[in-house]
């Protein structure tokens, strides 16, 4: 079910989403939706101008509708995890994550804008919003832009615990 949500004080003393308080954006799937297969989790807390998710989303799946600075919302049932909202997204704020990959593993994907890109199979250090070192990780894909994307997506499988702590990696 989709929240909506304005003005939201947003980061912590150290200039960091919580987890708590990414729950209560509109753009993040209730608990029950992790459990459903690959899914997009929206963490996107600016009311800016932007909605490059809301367009590229063939299922009507994210809405951010007038003004075009509303936080975009999630339609959780109807988002097919098909990652065209990641790829597209300048601020870099969307993951898909399929929270039971396998029975010890979550997959985590994540827009990618650096250089040297990640091969599929290497291990990484998966890391928090913060940039804290979590666990490590193994590459299982790695999606580059194409025409008209803006970032590569890389698929990182970490243990099941840390789905909803991981947001980007080391290598």
């Amino acid at each position: 079910m989709a929240k909506k949500v304005k003005n939201f004080p947003n980061l912590n003393n150290d200039g960091v989403l919580t987890i708590e308080k990414l729950k209560n954006t509109p753009g993040f799937p209730a608990e029950e939706d992790f459990n459903k297969g690959l899914i997009a989790v929206i963490e996107c807390d600016e009311d800016i101008p932007c909605n490059p998710c809301e367009d590229v989303c063939s299922n009507s799946a994210i809405k951010v509708g007038t003004p075009i600075t509303n936080l975009p919302v999630l339609y959780a049932s109807k988002c097919t995890g098909c990652l065209k909202c990641l790829f597209i997204c300048p601020g870099l704020c969307i993951f898909a994550i399929d929270k039971n990959f396998n029975e010890s593993h979550a997959l985590v994907y994540i827009p990618y804008e650096y250089s040297p890109m990640p091969v599929k199979g290497e291990i990484v250090q998966a890391v928090d919003r913060k940039g804290d070192f979590v666990c490590e990780g193994k590459v299982h894909k790695v999606l580059k832009p194409v025409k008209k994307q803006n970032s590569a997506v890389i698929g990182i499988l970490v243990p099941k615990k840390f789905y909803n702590v991981v947001r980007h990696f080391k290598h």
